[in-house]
């Protein structure tokens, strides 16, 4: 499966994580194109620009306001003062709102849900009701909505990261001044291995601290069956003794003998519910998936008595069970869980492809087994978007998108056959 490494020796922040993806290969153009999706109707624009921090080449993103375009860079945690604040509200309902994908939506709406759950913990305020006043702005919407695009299109399956260097000193923020590590970050780098070291600076900003909590997980060093196919950059603000770059490591990671031990880590949470609303669920999958939740479905059973009912089910790690069992007995009906252990869990290769249809480009997710393809999925919004616009049947635009991808996948799959026929043949000779 396709993997990333982030190796956070200078910290972590939305825009050397942005920088790090643009260095590894997404176009600018197609994350431009992807946050347009986005209803907000602010004129903005993403400047990328190659850098070097101590002697290394790397890719510093920033993001220009139309009033701001004169107004000189400042560090990431700091710039966010002149401009509006937004609720956890506002933002949920501003990507819901919009034509991106499923997959980026529910990415994007997890790390600002464990954002919020940490703001509002160190101010507090409840989830919904916080006012994000260093990740609330344009530009660090961009940041987290950028980083969800980014995955996708590098069709990235699994996050690993390194211990972080939090950096240390203190910070002005909305607030005041503040220490350094925020409190927001020390709040959301409970339990991940951090330290200080190098200039007095902020190296971690709440953005990068929410994307390591809500979406990777810790490895000290390359795991053994990680194969890197590239290195990438991406700078943060400060020019130190240290170079302030994050360094992303592209490429291939085989479960094996570490999956088998993983997967022992998998808990499966279930409990029974016959007593609340139906449409509390959605809430209910949304504050789940935020809390580390690898999967949620329902399933409708008959209870004694003949009452109708439905069995709630949680996949998660073993480490995220506190935390998923907490917004379960908080948020639901439930006063009790039964918790099994997976003894295996088998995952078919996945990764997202842009298929390209008379009407515009759908974005896939193409699924394979064993170097075998097994199936493809348009993804929903990007037909349904289509489909309205150019007022055509959402089957048609499903079937395009459906006949496109098949095309090029099969084709290649029947080369990557081809090829390996002729290696053995060649070594029979």
């Amino acid at each position: 499966m396709k993997a990333i490494y982030l190796d956070c020796f200078s910290g972590i922040s939305g825009n050397m994580l942005l920088g790090a993806f643009l260095q590894a290969g997404v176009p600018l153009a197609h994350l431009t194109s992807e946050l347009r999706k986005l209803p907000w109707g602010r004129e903005y624009e993403i400047v990328a620009e190659p850098v070097k921090k101590q002697g290394i080449a790397a890719t510093y993103v920033r993001v220009l306001l139309s009033q701001d375009e004169q107004t000189p860079s400042l560090p990431a945690h700091h710039h966010h003062h002149h401009h509006e604040h937004r609720t956890m509200a506002d933002i949920r309902q501003l990507i819901e709102a919009s034509s991106l994908s499923e997959s980026v939506k529910a990415r994007s709406l997890s790390i600002f849900g464990v954002l919020a759950a940490a703001e509002g913990k160190v101010h507090g305020k409840p989830q919904e009701d916080v006012a994000f006043h260093e990740v609330g702005a344009v530009d660090s919407i961009v940041d987290i909505v950028g980083t969800a695009v980014c995955l996708e299109y590098l069709g990235i399956e699994k996050i690993f990261a390194s211990r972080v260097n939090t950096g240390s000193g203190f910070v002005h923020c909305a607030h005041g001044i503040m220490p350094v590590p925020a409190p927001a970050v020390s709040e959301l780098l409970l339990g991940w291995p951090s330290y200080h070291a190098g200039a007095e600076k902020e190296l971690t900003t709440p953005t990068g601290a929410a994307v390591l909590r809500s979406q990777a997980d810790f490895a000290a060093s390359l795991p053994d069956s990680f194969v890197a196919a590239r290195i990438a950059y991406g700078a943060g603000t400060w020019d130190t003794e240290i170079p302030n770059v994050l360094r992303l490591y592209l490429g291939d990671y085989a479960e094996n003998q570490e999956g088998a031990q993983h997967a022992a880590d998998i808990l499966l949470l279930e409990t029974n519910i016959d007593d609340m609303e139906s449409q509390i669920f959605g809430y209910l999958y949304e504050r789940l998936f935020a809390a580390g939740a690898l999967d949620v479905w329902t399933t409708p059973i008959v209870m004694k008595k003949t009452r109708p009912a439905y069995q709630l089910s949680v996949l998660c790690r073993r480490k995220d069970k506190a935390d998923c069992a907490t917004v379960i007995l908080r948020e639901s009906t439930s006063i009790g869980l039964r918790i099994f252990r997976a003894e295996e869990r088998l995952e078919a290769e996945r990764k997202f492809i842009q298929a390209t249809t008379p009407y515009g480009e759908v974005t896939c997710k193409l699924s394979s087994w064993q170097g075998r393809i097994l199936g493809c999925k348009p993804e929903y919004e990007d037909c349904c978007r289509l489909a309205r616009k150019y007022d055509i049947p959402l089957k048609r635009v499903e079937g395009l998108a459906s006949m496109a991808v098949e095309t090029i996948a099969y084709d290649k799959q029947e080369m990557e056959s081809e090829k390996n026929a002729l290696h053995r043949d060649a070594a029979h000779v």
